[in-house]
Order: structure tokens, then sequence, then C-alpha cells
């Protein structure tokens, strides 16, 4: 019989600790970082296709990935996009309830050929 002061971890099955993953990317139009969010969505709906996951406008040379209303990168901060592996193990983070850390490895924001 649990009191309340048990262990969480064995009160919350992990299954449903991924209920409500919402993902937030906040990123500059006119920069035309449109494609890297569309890119980053459908890897992130590939591997979790329940979390859920918006956009919003920011401002110029924005790239702002919010997990649950955390912060976890910048690319105002960072200089870059970030790696998608990098993304998808934050994400499996907050799915298991652990703590989430900010992402600081990027990759180059453009590549010209």
């Amino acid at each position: 019989m649990s009191d309340g002061s048990g262990d969480p971890a064995a009160e919350t099955p992990p299954a449903e600790a991924g209920i409500g993953v919402r993902i937030v990317v906040e990123y500059c139009k006119p920069c035309g970082f449109e494609s890297a969010y569309l890119e980053l969505a459908s890897a992130v709906k590939e591997e979790y296709p329940d979390v859920e996951i918006d956009s919003r406008l920011g401002g110029t040379g924005a790239f702002e990935i919010e997990i649950n209303g955390q912060l976890v990168f910048s690319k105002l901060e960072n200089g870059g996009f970030p790696y998608e592996k990098d993304l998808i193990e934050a994400i499996r983070r907050a799915r298991n309830g652990e703590p989430l850390e900010k992402i600081t490895k990027s990759r180059p924001p453009c590549v010209i050929l």
C-alpha cells in the first residue's frame, strides 16, 4: 500500500511517462529555417508518432526548441542547428521522466558548395 512517500518511478509506469510530451520549435521564417523545422518535425514524428510538435515564428536567426516548456536548444546560443539524434535522445529522456539537459552540440547552419 502506497502512502505517497514511495518511489515515484515504481508508482508511474514508464509507458505513461511519455504521454503529454510537447515540443515547440520557434524559428525565423525569413531566414529560411522553415525547411529545417519541417525536416526535424518529420524525424521526430517518425521516431515518436505520439509526440506533439508545434512551431511558432521567432525573431531573426532564431531556431529554439522547447520540450514541455523547457528550452533544450538555442541556435542563437550555439550558432547552428541541432543534430537529430541529440533531439531524439532529449525526447526519450522527457518520455521517461528524466531531467532534460541543454543540447550544446550543433551542425553549421548552411554549407556553400
